[in-house]
């Protein structure tokens, strides 16, 4: 006999301070991990300055990371679905990046 109660699905309230529901623009990830977590810095860079600042910074589990990756590739999906195919821009000299992201 099964258990019910495992069998259903929790539900979390979230809650959301307005200055998060804002959110931060990012068009530049940093990821680094060690053996127990990831670190994912997301960056937003503008044209002709050298420098550029840390929006957020997560810590995220492996296991985690594994999952978020996993809800990303089926929101992608589900977004060209709609919207058609998302084609990475190409800089000006005509080959993309080999890691746009900073992805280590």
């Amino acid at each position: 006999m099964s258990n019910n109660s495992n069998q259903q699905k929790k539900e979390i309230s979230i809650e959301m301070s307005p200055e998060v529901a804002q959110g931060k623009y990012a068009n530049l990830a940093v990821i680094s991990h060690g053996p127990s977590e990831f670190f994912l810095d997301m960056i937003c860079v503008a044209p002709n300055i050298p420098q550029a600042k840390v929006q957020s910074r997560i810590v995220m589990t492996p296991e985690n990371v594994k999952q978020l990756m996993f809800a990303l590739q089926d929101n992608v999906r589900k977004y060209e679905e709609t919207f058609g195919e998302i084609r990475p821009k190409q800089p000006k000299g005509g080959t993309a990046p080999l890691n746009p992201f900073g992805v280590n």
